[in-house]
């Protein structure tokens, strides 16, 4: 658990809005320097927006976002130099089917940040090692599970250097079976001390792993606290609502007009 109260993620006043549909209403959050916290909430609720927001994936309406103390959002930032220090786990894997595992996690070094081949090598073979995947380098992503190639991606990420990760939702294209495995690695990182902001909806890591849990529907921040007091006691009733149907669906009542 984190210390540092320096705050490396800080988004404030953060708008977006596609057309007439305004994704994020105002959002204001802070996550400190070695600090895990999770975003949760229903389809929608602006979760993957405000995510894709933090590299500037997605440009904000409104707002400013500053990583590690430089805002994003200054039309005179140089982005391509501080995303380098922003990693980005997706739901899909985006691994090149043609190169092997050792090639994926060593090409965006040598292209990006201009690495010599053998220490790009030796950098994605340590951070291969770091998730697992030590005997796999040889490997092409087709020959690995979903779960090895989710952890291959954030090898990959992780080979980068960041001083902060951004997980979108990284078990949800996964196969429950192969959930643990990511989720593993994710809880050793958070151990090391590493910055991450998580989209998720795996309750268990949220409740075990994360310092905050932010709850998030209809584009704003509806609940944040402890992780164990926001899913295990939440103080909003739109929170309880959502939890009761993701931890105990076969319970919860059918909503009108539910598919």
């Amino acid at each position: 658990m984190s210390t540092d109260t320096t705050p490396e993620i800080r988004l404030a006043g953060l708008r977006k809005s596609f057309g007439d549909l305004e994704v994020l209403r105002g959002i204001d959050l802070e996550v400190t320097k070695g600090q895990v916290v999770c975003v949760i909430g229903p389809s929608g609720s602006g979760k993957s927006t405000l995510l894709r927001c933090v590299n500037l994936l997605e440009q904000p309406s409104a707002g400013t976002v500053t990583v590690g103390g430089v805002e994003l959002t200054d039309p005179d930032a140089d982005l391509d130099r501080e995303r380098r220090r922003i990693g980005m786990v997706f739901q899909q894997f985006n691994l090149f089917g043609h190169l092997s595992v050792l090639d994926n996690v060593a090409l965006p070094q040598r292209r990006v940040l201009g690495t010599d081949r053998a220490t790009a090598e030796r950098v994605a073979r340590d951070n291969l090692a770091r998730v697992g995947l030590a005997d796999k380098a040889s490997a092409f992503p087709a020959q690995l599970s979903g779960g090895q190639q989710q952890r291959a991606a954030i090898a990959r990420a992780l080979a980068m250097g960041p001083e902060v990760m951004l997980f979108d939702e990284p078990t949800s294209a996964l196969d429950p079976e192969l959930v643990g495995d990511v989720l593993a690695v994710m809880r050793s990182l958070a151990e090391e001390g590493m910055t991450m902001l998580v989209v998720t909806h795996e309750m268990s890591f949220a409740r075990e792993v994360a310092d905050r849990v932010v709850f998030m529907d209809g584009g704003h921040v509806v609940e944040d606290g402890p992780a164990r007091q926001v899913i295990g006691d939440p103080r909003h009733e739109r929170t309880r609502g959502f939890l009761a149907r993701v931890l105990d669906p076969a319970a919860a009542p059918l909503e009108a007009g539910a598919d």
